[in-house]
């Protein structure tokens, strides 16, 4: 019933960007003490923000905004990529909306697991959960993604081999294949997986339906990439002819 309600919170804010408590609460049938519980929750993993009285989403150029977009297929992913990981394993993650969720995923399923990120957002996300050690790599720090790219990227992830790279994407194209709207992270990207045996996507599969502008052209044998059930079906049959894994959450 409370994730019902959470799904639903989402989908109003996501149209109405805020809403006064009082509304919500005659919107969903439930108590003003039931909905700032609700809020309070959702508040504390970022997803929403409470002012005054209101509740709303944040600004759509923070990372906490996107969190909220599909959020219960983004959940789905979070949960199937936690699945790969074993209790001791060290895992590199890239930033992004579908990566953070699978990063708390991950340091709530898992004991003793390690964090190797070039993301803010994600060390600040999970630094409260008691199981999992975060190293954040160094770099040139970009304030609206809260990631950190350059060169100093790829000398701090030099140090690794894992067996996974979890990264996120802007988009996809079916003649340069998944892309990032920005070139330095674009290639701090690149420079993570080249640390990795396996490099799976993580994407809702609305990301199939747009591109960004840089290809991220991570030419290797072992990509996959991990999605909702709605991927369309002629990019799934072009993603079985490059080769590439798919996983549906």
């Amino acid at each position: 019933m409370k994730r019902q309600r959470e799904k639903e919170i989402l989908a109003i804010l996501t149209k109405r960007k805020r809403i006064e408590v009082t509304e919500l609460s005659a919107k969903l049938g439930v108590s003003q003490v039931t909905i700032r519980k609700d809020l309070d929750a959702m508040e504390r993993i970022h997803l929403i923000k409470r002012v005054h009285g209101f509740a709303e989403l944040n600004s759509e150029d923070d990372i906490n905004s996107r969190l909220a977009y599909h959020y219960d297929e983004k959940t789905k992913i979070a949960k199937k990529a936690a699945q790969l990981i074993h209790d001791g394993d060290t895992v590199i993650i890239e930033n992004g909306s579908c990566c953070a969720l699978s990063a708390l995923a991950i340091a709530r399923t898992r004991k003793n697991v390690t964090v190797v990120t070039n993301s803010a957002f994600i060390a600040d996300y999970i630094r409260n959960e008691p199981n999992v050690q975060i190293v954040l790599l160094g770099g040139i720090y970009q304030k609206e993604s809260q990631c950190l790219v350059g060169p100093m990227i790829r000398d701090s992830v030099m140090n690794y081999n894992v067996k996974y790279c979890f990264v996120g994407t802007d988009g996809w194209n079916e003649r340069i294949g998944f892309t990032n709207k920005d070139q330095m992270r674009a290639q701090a990207v690149r420079d993570m997986a080249g640390s990795a045996e396996k490099v799976i996507f993580l994407t809702e599969s609305e990301k199939f339906e747009s591109a960004g502008t840089v290809p991220l052209n991570l030419n290797r044998s072992s990509l996959s990439v991990l999605t909702d059930a709605k991927i369309p079906e002629a990019v799934r049959e072009k993603l079985i002819r490059d080769h590439i894994e798919i996983i549906i959450a």
